[in-house]
């Protein structure tokens, strides 16, 4: 069974005192249904489960009447032996995208407040029904994604209290034994490879077959391309797949700038611009914008023509690339310095810098940054906010000097200090914080 982080923060949501209805979105099988039909069902005396994909007759019984004494009424004679329990009932209405009228069914759940509700969906499916109307002020919402680096740890059987021991050294920019330090890279290169897809991480964890895992991304991104094309307008939805499948090239270009011109000749904003925006609302894409300049507010200084994009789960770009990159990572000790192989040798920065956006967007990062300069070579790959100060991150992938973000430190007095995630050793000098990549986690 696999731990996941959600299941506090609906704890927490159960807790406190006046809760309202709850919708929980996320990626397709990212186990949203998983957390709470098999784990946090079990903190209540009464559970009722309708899944109106499984079971499209229930769409009925909510399509008069939305009083609760009347839908209590309608599930129980559909349901009999349902109990609903004042103060100990969970409600789930799963994939409930599918009736307009649950949806709106919350607010009223929500204000005769004896019971709880869930109302589950993935984006694709939330986003695409115009006619929704959301129960405005009258729901709280949960975001969902695949298993961050923390939770695949827990997953290969990782104490968190050694997690917690590892962390320390975050906190107090303190030198870690190489031997840990080691064996973490270990743990974040599978990482790489496998992702956080759940069905993915079982499989490896009850297998080890690296084979098994490869048809199995496939098989997901198979079905993000079909969902495409089924939850798309249809204006947009060729060009959302091609766009979609074109990331692999876009990032192992020299320039990792996303370019229409790359996914079909002459193609501009005009034609694909919302076939992105549409990738990044489902989910299926984290965007990382280039700044004019390094200074708050950032969005203000975000060039919206250049920008990069990651699948939201490394494990789903490593699986659109040959099986081979699985063990090209994995078995490729000179990967620090130089990659000895073709393959890992073109995939290798933006692998790394697909891994950090997939570290920082589950951190709850969801507006990242970078920054190239228009007349030289200085280039930052992340810039975050962090509170109320502005962070610059510059990945390498092997042990690289961080020239470009020393440059920018030395000429920017309003940056405090910006970070070096490389394979190295934690330290600091002057305004520079090194770390290994993995400590991304942390952040």
């Amino acid at each position: 069974m696999l731990e996941r982080k959600i299941l506090y923060s609906l704890r927490e949501w159960r807790k406190r005192k006046g809760h309202k209805s709850l919708i929980v979105t996320g990626q397709r099988q990212v186990g949203k249904t998983y957390v709470v039909d098999q784990m946090f069902s079990k903190d209540y005396e009464s559970y009722i489960y309708i899944n109106f994909i499984e079971e499209p007759s229930m769409i009925g019984e909510f399509s008069g009447d939305l009083d609760i004494d009347t839908l209590k009424l309608n599930i129980s004679a559909r349901r009999p032996g349902t109990k609903f329990i004042d103060g100990n009932t969970l409600l789930l209405l799963d994939e409930i995208q599918e009736c307009p009228n649950a949806i709106a069914s919350l607010k009223f759940w929500t204000e005769d407040g004896r019971y709880d509700v869930i109302g589950m969906g993935s984006s694709l499916g939330m986003n695409y029904m115009s006619e929704i109307s959301y129960p405005v002020g009258k729901v709280e919402y949960l975001s969902m994604h695949s298993l961050d680096f923390e939770e695949f740890l827990w997953a290969e059987g990782m104490d968190k209290t050694v997690i917690e021991g590892i962390r320390k050294y975050f906190d107090n920019i303190e030198k870690m034994p190489g031997s840990l330090i080691g064996t973490m890279t270990s743990y974040l290169r599978r990482y790489m490879v496998i992702g956080g897809m759940p069905e993915v991480v079982s499989t490896y964890i009850d297998t080890k077959d690296l084979h098994a895992v490869h048809e199995l991304q496939g098989r997901l991104i198979r079905d993000y391309k079909a969902d495409i094309a089924r939850f798309a307008d249809a204006n947009m939805r060729i060009k959302a797949q091609e766009c979609y499948e074109s990331i692999p090239y876009q990032l192992t270009k020299e320039n990792h700038k996303f370019q229409y011109s790359k996914v079909e000749s002459k193609a501009t904003a005009n034609k694909f611009g919302s076939s992105i925006a549409w990738l990044n609302n489902q989910l299926l894409t984290v965007q990382v914008q280039n700044l004019k300049r390094i200074e708050f507010p950032l969005e203000s200084y975000a060039d919206e023509t250049n920008f990069r994009i990651y699948p939201t789960d490394i494990g789903i770009l490593v699986g659109m690339f040959d099986e081979g990159l699985k063990k090209a990572l994995l078995e490729d000790n000179s990967i620090e310095e130089k990659a000895s192989g073709l393959i890992l040798g073109t995939a290798k920065g933006a692998l790394y810098e697909a891994l950090a956006a997939d570290m920082l967007h589950k951190r709850g990062y969801n507006k990242l940054f970078f920054f190239k300069h228009e007349k030289n070579t200085s280039e930052i790959e992340f810039v975050i906010m962090k509170e109320d100060e502005i962070i610059p991150i510059e990945i390498k992938a092997g042990r690289k000097q961080a020239n470009s973000l020393k440059n920018i430190l030395e000429n920017s007095s309003h940056l405090k200090k910006g970070y070096k995630m490389a394979s190295v050793n934690i330290g600091k000098s002057d305004k520079i914080i090194s770390m290994p990549i993995f400590m991304l986690m942390f952040m």
